[in-house]
């Protein structure tokens, strides 16, 4: 494959997460938290000036789905009418962590359905829009809500969050059948966590292997994939029933997706022998994991996310950039179907180095901007970037 060309897609995003915590007292709207509902034509304008022409985007649940069939679609129709009008292609995202509060959370036996109808909706609104997630990071949000007790549910059980992971999926493929069903072309990208779990000693190599095989469990249930004995095991041991897992081997919609595949610094995990784990920066790295999946699931493949803290001069996150982009054009090189590559996001964000567990209001220096809206040495490269690979062929 080539790379760059004019199909291939820079991106960048918008963060939206809105998880609740404090066991749903509090919600952590990052558009609000980082501005976004002031500056929003201004954090469009930045995006398009550094030359991005494709933006994961979308208004977070919780101010626009106001109950069954009732919507508030003042702020989005603005939004997406001023992207069209820059000329960018949105990545409509249209859940990201965070349910409205009629909801309740994502052990919901109801979502799904619900939802469903919400994307049909969105989708026959913005009729012009291409490109959907509709569930962002199921694993991480099932994890981070269910297993680790941070989020919405805040639960930490196995059998809590097998039920979140197929709310989430079931979810995430009805409102592909939903949209797909007004418009057959449409392409769905499931931005997802792409991890990897390293023992560090022999007798953690048992617990490594298992969430090294349960990290793959979301996709798995998404693309229709026969599950290994173990993750079968798995599943019907915490919930999920024969009839459910038939659910998603039937409904699968591979053809029409792209493999989004997100990696930071913390992607890669220690993990010790009594099941505790740390993040340990970079060991294999991005190449070697994507093609892990790509591997598995047999479809064109996407970097959806990647960031790094600037560090005291800007150069960390420029080189962590230049890091990222020549493993994408080795992936092509090798023959992987690479279709764009991602930012994220525009400007900085707040409390992520806590994963929004707690409100302290922390800047975190890893948007292409920061939050007054200048931007960053990360913001000049990406442009740069941009412009010299935008036309060009080849790796």
């Amino acid at each position: 494959m080539t790379a760059a060309s004019s199909s291939f897609m820079f991106a960048s995003g918008i963060e939206n997460s809105s998880p609740t915590i404090g066991h749903g007292r509090i919600r952590r709207d990052q558009m609000e938290e980082c501005g976004h509902y002031t500056h929003w034509r201004t954090d469009f304008a930045l995006a398009a000036g550094l030359g991005i022409r494709s933006l994961r985007y979308g208004v977070p649940l919780h101010r626009c789905w106001l109950a069954p069939l009732r919507y508030d679609w003042d702020f989005a129709d603005q939004a997406f009418a001023e992207l069209r009008r820059l000329g960018i292609e949105p990545i409509a995202d249209l859940c990201h962590f965070g349910v409205p509060d009629w909801i309740g959370n994502f052990q919901n036996p109801d979502f799904p359905e619900l939802f469903a109808r919400y994307a049909a909706d969105f989708a026959q609104r913005y009729h012009w829009i291409h490109m959907f997630t509709p569930v962002n990071e199921m694993y991480v949000c099932a994890r981070f809500s269910a297993l680790y007790g941070l989020w919405n549910e805040q639960l930490s059980d196995e059998h809590a969050y097998v039920t979140a992971i197929k709310h989430l999926v079931k979810a995430n493929l009805l409102a592909m059948h939903a949209i797909r069903a007004l418009r057959p072309s449409t392409r769905f990208i499931q931005s997802e966590s792409s991890e990897y779990f390293h023992a560090t000693e022999p007798d953690a190599e048992a617990i490594a292997e298992a969430r090294n095989l349960r990290r793959f469990l979301t996709l798995d249930l998404n693309y229709g994939r026969e599950l290994e004995p173990a993750l079968r095991s798995f599943v019907l041991d915490n919930g999920m029933s024969e009839e459910e897992l038939r659910f998603f081997e039937n409904h699968a919609l591979r053809k029409h997706c792209i493999l989004g595949t997100d990696y930071y610094r913390s992607n890669e995990h220690h993990v010790e022998a009594d099941g505790s784990m740390h993040p340990v920066d970079e060991l294999l790295g991005y190449a070697v994991i994507a093609r892990e999946y790509a591997e598995r699931y047999r479809l064109p493949l996407m970097h959806t996310e990647t960031n790094r803290d600037q560090g005291p001069h800007g150069d960390e996150a420029c080189a962590w950039l230049a890091r990222q982009w020549a493993l994408v054009r080795g992936l092509m090189r090798a023959g992987v179907a690479v279709t764009g590559f991602t930012w994220y996001s525009v400007t900085d964000q707040v409390d992520w180095n806590i994963e929004l567990r707690a409100q302290r209001g922390v800047v975190n220096p890893r948007g292409l901007f920061d939050l007054d809206r200048k931007i960053r040495p990360v913001g000049e490269a990406y442009r740069k970037l941009i412009a010299d690979w935008a036309v060009r062929p080849g790796a």
